[in-house]
């Protein structure tokens, strides 16, 4: 049992769901903890909701309602890959019950941005071509990294599923810069286009942030859930 025992919620990233986060329960309820994966609107178990009109607003709504209904205070929120959007947003709108944030992987957005713009042009275009030859309303899932194990791939195909645009194209709207206390984890092992770099660059050179890496490629929680749990436990407690 660990010592000081905490929440976490985890805002997960685009394409998955809570489900996503299955070999990270049993570790944090070993250590004492308690985790939280709710499923944004239109993914995961929720997928028969999906609509044209879901957008970050609807992701970000849809955690804030967790924290009031299981009435959550002092916790560590974490944002994963697109979760970081959401995470921005609900630390944003939960100031006074956030403790800590926790990046992992994750988009660092400043008022007025949304993810799109942290993308170059030809990932746009990609993302748009493989839209338009769908329903046209939403982006089908990136590849998983090349380190993923077949079990691991075929657990995450038959459950990943497509993302509304309207979540990558919103601009996140923020009340006021964040000042709580935030941590970076990079996961060093970086696909060829390393969109998450330029936030491990500048999380790594500002004293606002604590910045972290882990030996594993975007997804840890899935690739690498008992190095994850440990860097977890560890940046938790600083």
């Amino acid at each position: 049992m660990s010592s000081s025992p905490k929440t976490f919620l985890v805002c997960h990233g685009a394409w998955s769901a809570g489900w996503a986060w299955k070999k990270m329960h049993p570790l944090m309820n070993r250590a004492g903890h308690r985790l939280l994966t709710p499923t944004y609107t239109g993914l995961g178990e929720r997928a028969h909701l999906a609509h044209p009109a879901i957008d970050l607003e609807t992701h970000i709504t849809d955690m804030l309602q967790v924290i009031r209904y299981e009435d959550l205070r002092d916790f560590v929120l974490i944002g994963h890959s697109y979760g970081g959007m959401v995470a921005t947003g609900v630390a944003d709108r939960a100031r006074d019950n956030v403790k800590q944030l926790i990046y992992i992987d994750a988009f660092v957005p400043a008022d007025g941005q949304s993810l799109l713009d942290f993308l170059p042009q030809s990932e746009q275009r990609r993302m748009q071509e493989a839209m338009q030859s769908g329903d046209g309303w939403r982006v089908p899932p990136n590849p998983t990294p090349s380190d993923t194990s077949p079990e691991d791939v075929a657990w995450l195909s038959e459950r990943r599923v497509h993302m509304p645009v309207k979540c990558f194209e919103q601009k996140l709207k923020l009340s006021a810069p964040l000042t709580l206390p935030r941590s970076y984890i990079y996961a060093t092992r970086i696909a060829p286009a390393d969109i998450f770099g330029r936030f491990a660059k500048m999380t790594k050179n500002d004293t606002a942030w604590r910045y972290h890496e882990i030996d594993a490629s975007h997804s840890p929680n899935v690739t690498a859930p008992e190095a994850l749990m440990t860097m977890l436990e560890k940046v938790a407690a600083g």
